[in-house]
């Protein structure tokens, strides 16, 4: 039997011949990925050989004594790599089975993460000492089908295709900045936030825009300032006085208490969107799911 192939309705590379492609696309070099592997250079010369004779197509393309990927073959690799890194989630969830109730692998928005769940976690972890909780950083929609994800906290509106959604809770959206930047521009107004540099959050790009057209103030410089990914990032600028942003009053909390920040102006915006629990209705009866959701619920109350 081609060694390359394992029976089956359909012909499928051994994973002993992906595992030595991905490690030597990843690499470069038949050389460091023996290394790896615990192979010697021609027997993983001799796997990708033989996988590119089952494909019928190049991988890679060698001069001399290097070696790199085709067009096919970069394309392969990231396949490769996505099955490879599925089926080793998979594998170590299963063996976490093994005298527990199981795993969630759960995507979370950052600073949601930090600020919110996490420091409530102890009580889930209590109440169910045999789930083990693995985080992974997701700032938009994916699909659950090429992840290895069971579960996600979303931000945005109750849409997600073959998913079911739990709201959590809403947000009121404020403006915050640092005591020396409120006097520094003298904020006072509503008005007065046009004069100073407004934070900006890519996943968040009409804030601004919306909080300004609230108090029936002109959007144009709505997008004019220095762009962060996460609202950490966003809140820490302010507090080093990089300029005013504009984040859920939730996730600054510690930053008003302290005083390294403050809302210059106490005018709110409060959206439709939403926080929302999201996992894909095949895994409705996970337990670790269900466990994780009924507790989540209960911890943000019937206010969501």
């Amino acid at each position: 039997m081609d060694d390359a192939l394992v029976p089956g309705r359909l012909s499928v590379p051994s994973l002993s011949a992906l595992a030595a492609f991905e490690a030597a696309a990843r690499h470069g070099s038949f050389t460091r990925a023996a290394e790896e592997l615990s192979l010697t250079q021609g027997a993983v010369s001799r796997q990708v050989a033989h996988l590119e004779e089952v494909l019928g197509v190049s991988l890679f393309e060698r001069v001399k004594k290097r070696v790199s990927l085709t067009i096919a073959g970069a394309a392969y690799a990231a396949e490769v790599r996505d099955g490879l890194s599925r089926l080793a989630a998979a594998t170590v969830s299963a063996m976490a089975f093994r005298g527990a109730a199981g795993v969630l692998n759960l995507a979370i928005l950052p600073t949601f993460g930090t600020r919110w769940l996490i420091p409530r976690l102890p009580r889930f972890t209590e109440a169910h000492p045999g789930i083990t909780i693995n985080f992974a950083t997701k700032l938009v929609p994916f699909d659950f089908n090429r992840e290895p994800l069971d579960a996600a906290v979303h931000f945005g509106d109750p849409i997600w295709p073959g998913a079911r959604l739990h709201r959590l809770m809403g947000e009121e959206i404020v403006p915050v900045a640092s005591p020396a930047l409120v006097a520094r521009f003298g904020l006072a107004e509503p008005a007065d936030m046009l004069r100073a540099p407004l934070l900006q959050q890519s996943t968040r790009p009409r804030a601004w825009a919306n909080w300004l057209e609230e108090q029936g103030l002109p959007p144009q410089r709505a997008l004019m300032g220095p762009r962060f990914e996460q609202f950490a990032m966003v809140s820490q600028a302010a507090v080093a006085g990089l300029g005013l942003a504009i984040v859920p009053r939730f996730l600054v909390e510690e930053e008003l208490r302290s005083g390294a920040l403050v809302i210059p102006v106490d005018r709110s915006l409060v959206g439709q969107e939403g926080y929302y629990l999201v996992y894909p209705e095949e895994k409705a009866n996970l337990p670790a799911v269900t466990a994780f959701r009924d507790w989540l619920l209960a911890e943000v109350g019937p206010s969501a």
